[in-house]
């Protein structure tokens, strides 16, 4: 009984495999040609259209420079460019 369950256990198996590769995409043969890039349609960009990207400023680039310079990452440069771009903004 053990060797019948095991036996029809690793069918199941072989036959989910093979299914898969059945169901892939085909590749493309010379006959269908790939259109040009400039004629796809644009990627969905949602996010990017909903932000508009705003020039940075000269103290801006000069903070993150000094940041860069620090080796700061996450939090920590985030709170560093914060205080930095309040200072040029007093001075």
């Amino acid at each position: 009984m053990t060797r019948l369950f095991t036996s029809l256990v690793t069918a199941a198996f072989a036959s989910l495999m093979l299914i898969g590769a059945a169901s892939a995409q085909a590749p493309a043969t010379g006959d269908q040609k790939m259109a040009p890039a400039s004629k796809m349609a644009p990627a969905d960009n949602s996010k990017a259209d909903s932000k508009t990207e705003k020039p940075r400023t000269a103290a801006s680039l000069e903070c993150s420079k000094q940041a860069d310079a620090k080796g700061l990452h996450g939090d920590a440069r985030r709170k560093f460019r914060s205080e930095c771009k309040k200072g040029a903004k007093t001075n």
